[in-house]
């Protein structure tokens, strides 16, 4: 058995209060150097230990494992915070949610409580899900296969968000008989290359670089069934989703707090306005106002759902998942919306000026434009149109 030990030890948080204003505090310190990362492309490393130095990493872990059970509608307002800080670092610690969740829906006993206390002492968990060569987003080539008791683990994975930051990268692997697997790999196993080569113009700080096993030999602890968490009923699917949508939901906060002081401060009329300046334009006050009411909108959305998905958790039977899905499609459907809307409107409301390099306000809707790609919204809306007409539920899998 391998036990993996956090670069710093952690601290623990107490409630949901505290690990909000711990969220607050860690976004003010992010949001000071988030313009000049972004710039550079200088990687969080500093800030995500920060991150799982204060006990954040460990919200989710449940009671009787001695963490405190964080909400879900309580860990996507975490996101939120964090994400209008710096959108990149918002977004990097999804897939360690997702894991720890995998975790408590599929691991048994002695896996939950091995994997559990090391995220509570500050352990990182990354990912190494998607791949180049499959073909469908949902198939695997990455194989994991037993040579008498050892096993191991072959294959090329990218989009592998935190894993370049990571002391443990959740690796999805196809075993020998088809089914699926999660395998939690010591980021510093032999055979365990992290690539930094993510060139994406947005989201330019997440590290989402490729990953590449070769022999890679893993601990049979360490592994964890995937493939039942989608062929029964569990919230894992919608609890993927909540965080991405949060993300966005983030990303359109940032746009919105750099555009209010712009327009107040440094915005023009049009020439022939009969307005003095741009703050006291009625067609700039109608845009700014729609636009307030439906990022308030997309909160009250993102509370729901948590609530659904929490429902979801403690009682998972089809209905409760179905519900939990629509409505975190819903909310992920409209904060892929506000999130470029923001942006847009960022650059439409502040004119010429506001695309000065110096501002770099382009940041918010290469990062809207960028993380609202991680799975297709065109899908959600047929699939609530489908279930609340017709009473269709909807497919189980991560990007629902």
């Amino acid at each position: 058995m391998m036990t993996v030990q956090p670069k710093f030890p952690a601290s623990r948080i107490e409630n949901a209060e505290h690990a909000l204003v711990v969220a607050r505090r860690l976004a003010d310190h992010f949001r000071t150097g988030a313009l000049a990362r972004d710039r550079h492309r200088e990687l969080p490393h500093e800030e995500l230990a920060l991150y799982f130095q204060s006990g954040l990493g460990g919200v989710t872990v449940p009671e009787a494992y001695g963490g405190i059970a964080l909400s879900t509608a309580t860990l996507t307002e975490l996101f939120v915070i964090l994400s209008a800080a710096d959108g990149s670092i918002g977004q990097i610690p999804q897939n360690h949610f997702y894991a720890l969740e995998l975790l408590r829906i599929n691991g048994s006993e002695e896996q939950k409580t091995r994997l559990y206390a090391e995220v509570l002492a500050g352990v990182h968990l990354g990912n190494a899900l998607a791949e180049f060569n499959a073909s469908a987003a949902h198939h695997r080539s990455t194989s994991i296969t037993a040579r008498g008791a050892a096993h191991y683990i072959n294959g090329d994975k990218f989009y592998a968000t935190g894993a370049l930051f990571a002391d443990r990268i959740p690796t999805l692997a196809q075993g020998e008989e088809g089914e699926e697997y999660l395998v939690f790999v010591p980021r510093q196993q032999p055979g365990v290359t992290v690539i930094d080569d993510w060139s994406g113009f947005g989201q330019r700080t997440t590290g989402s670089g490729s990953v590449q096993f070769r022999d890679v030999n893993v601990d049979p602890l360490d592994i964890v069934p995937f493939h039942t968490a989608f062929s029964r009923p569990t919230p894992l699917g919608p609890f993927a989703q909540i965080m991405h949508a949060a993300i966005d939901q983030g990303i359109a906060r940032a746009a919105f707090n750099d555009l209010l002081p712009f327009v107040r401060e440094r915005a023009r009329p049009w020439p022939d306005s009969q307005v003095a300046h741009a703050s006291q334009d009625p067609l700039s006050l109608d845009r700014i106002g729609r636009l307030a009411s439906r990022l308030t909108a997309g909160e009250a959305l993102l509370t729901l759902a948590g609530e659904a998905v929490d429902r979801a958790q403690r009682e998972s039977h089809a209905e409760h998942v179905a519900q939990a899905s629509i409505a975190v499609a819903k909310a992920r459907a409209w904060t892929t919306e506000i999130s470029l809307e923001a942006a847009n409107l960022l650059f439409e409301l502040g004119g010429a000026r506001a695309s000065l390099a110096e501002h770099q306000f382009d940041r918010h809707w290469r990062n809207a434009r960028t993380h609202t790609l991680h799975d297709p919204v065109r899908w959600k809306y047929p699939l609530i149109g489908n279930y609340v007409l017709n009473g269709v539920l909807p497919p189980r899998r991560g990007t629902i």
